[in-house]
């Protein structure tokens, strides 16, 4: 192929790729600026290439810019927050990953990837600055606020779960940290907030940030807060942390949290201090610290996922929510509670569901848990027509499913129907079947199978150890 052909192959792909790229050479003169960097800038690419780019970018200097200090140094740069002016005057908030570009061992320039956090970072402050007005004044637990639920509005019939509410309730007199595991739907929030709300701390602040929802760098930002001048366009401004002091900080979805940020949480744990990005001094919170995660603690560990020493420091309470399958008898007391509560929103007056919904309830997994039931109620009532919710009135997945399984014949007679299936054959394929089950149930925790199955662990993993028997 052609040099050229080349070229412009390279070109084309770099310009289709959905994030800022911007290429210098090692004078700092663009030589690539593809349409999403320049629609980050507010510039066109006419108005960049070929030149110097502190000329396009007047508010930067060769510190403050990372591809210039890429070339400077000569070392890469991942996940750099910068914030600058172009020369229109346009504020631009970036993410930056900066790398040098070589030939052989000669420094020819150096390339970034600019992902825009502007409106999250806006969004983020604007949540911070919230928080910290609605934290100023010491409240009462008359005061409304976002933390809702109490231990009453758990709602349930079942055993194992009475169980878990009686000892979160002796857990609310304590400041120890607490580690609720539950997969998504099952109530980890609500257990949380009534927590709070049970503990010493119900008047002071309840913050809840979502580890997942923002990138790592404005992640540790929000939680610890910023100095002025730790980077380009950064005030002083508290974090969770701060805001949180003398309440509970609800961090959900811990194991999105990168292991660097981690360790800093580790630090918080240990000592009780924080230190804004920036910042020289420490200052010390007072804050409880609850963490939620949707996968199974230890096989977060053990991927590396979670830190080893983070998980024994914030696991000194610990709660595992069982999903709604295994708490069935549930299922009829939160179906007539979000009947109550859609009449009273949607003013209507459904009394209930008809036998065919019923039995499908009954026989459904419910893998989105206890959300899932209450948003399939919804969903009905927006269809309902008259005062029973009726087969017709479900999400169309629900009634794909009542459909299947009235074509699908029983597991045996499936096997037994196969030409050369033996009774001990057709007997290792259901037992193969059901450890498959109750493994993925328990995310590969062989501990945790094995109680499901009713089985001892050492019986479990000889079973798993040995091969299994092609399907008849």
């Amino acid at each position: 192929m052609p040099l050229s052909d080349t070229v412009e192959m390279l070109q084309a792909i770099l310009g289709a790729i959905d994030e800022g790229i911007h290429v210098v050479d090692a004078n700092g003169i663009t030589i690539f600026y593809n349409h999403v960097a320049a629609k980050l800038d507010g510039l066109t690419s006419e108005e960049v290439l070929g030149k110097p780019l502190l000329e396009v970018f007047p508010s930067l200097d060769r510190q403050s810019s990372t591809l210039l200090r890429v070339i400077d140094s000569g070392e890469s740069i991942y996940n750099q927050t910068q914030t600058y002016k172009n020369w229109k005057g346009m504020r631009v908030e970036t993410i930056n990953t900066t790398l040098p570009v070589r030939v052989g061992k000669r420094l020819v320039g150096a390339v970034e990837v600019a992902k825009d956090i502007g409106k999250l970072k806006e969004l983020s402050e604007r949540l911070v600055d919230l928080q910290a007005k609605i934290s100023k004044p010491k409240r009462t637990k008359r005061t409304v606020d976002e933390t809702t639920f109490h231990f009453e509005d758990i709602l349930t019939m079942s055993e194992k779960m009475k169980r878990l509410k009686e000892r979160a309730r002796k857990a609310a007199r304590t400041t120890s940290p607490v580690l609720i595991y539950g997969q998504t739907g099952t109530g980890k929030e609500l257990f949380v907030q009534s927590i709070h709300h049970a503990s010493v701390r119900s008047s002071q602040p309840f913050i809840a940030q979502n580890c997942a929802a923002l990138p790592a760098a404005l992640l540790e930002s929000l939680l610890f807060g910023t100095t002025k001048g730790s980077f380009t366009g950064a005030d002083d401004r508290p974090g969770l942390f701060e805001l949180a002091d003398g309440g509970t900080l609800f961090l959900d979805e811990l194991n999105s949290m990168p292991l660097d940020l981690q360790a800093k949480l580790l630090r918080v744990l240990q000592d009780g201090q924080i230190r804004r990005i920036g910042g020289s001094q420490s200052t010390k919170v007072d804050v409880r610290v609850i963490a939620a995660v949707n996968e199974a603690p230890q096989s977060l560990v053990e991927r590396g996922i979670m830190r080893t020493d983070l998980y024994y420091r914030i696991n000194v309470v610990s709660f595992e929510l069982p999903p709604l399958r295994e708490r069935r008898e549930d299922v009829d007391m939160l179906i007539d509670h979000f009947l109550q509560k859609f009449n009273r929103i949607f003013d209507m007056n459904v009394r209930g569901i008809s036998s065919e919904v019923a039995n499908l309830f009954t026989a459904y997994d419910w893998p989105g848990n206890v959300r899932e039931l209450e948003h399939v109620i919804e969903a009905a009532m927006n269809m309902v027509e008259s005062d029973i919710i009726l087969l017709d009135h479900l999400p169309a997945h629900l009634l794909e499913r009542s459909q299947s399984e009235k074509k699908e014949a029983p597991i045996s007679a499936q096997l037994l129907s196969k030409e050369g299936c033996t009774l001990p054959e057709v007997l290792r394929e259901v037992e193969e079947k059901v450890i498959k089950d109750a493994m993925q149930q328990t995310d590969g925790n062989v501990l945790r199978a094995a109680k499901l199955l009713g089985i001892p662990r050492q019986t479990l993993q000889y079973k798993l150890s040995q091969r299994m028997i092609p399907p008849c």
